[in-house]
């Protein structure tokens, strides 16, 4: 995998653990949103795992 191309997919998953901590820390989370954001961290974490 490209080493930019892996910092971006590092950058994306960070950004998506920090939106999904906010969001549940908030007073009423939205659930929702919570799955959609968790799904996308996941199909990250699931692409920087692959063999380069």
């Amino acid at each position: 995998m490209e080493s930019s191309h892996f910092s971006a997919l590092q950058t994306k998953h960070a950004g998506l653990e920090r939106r999904i901590s906010e969001e549940m820390a908030r007073p009423s989370p939205d659930g929702i949103l919570l799955k959609d954001l968790k799904l996308r961290k996941l199909r990250i974490k699931e692409e920087l795992s692959q063999p380069h």
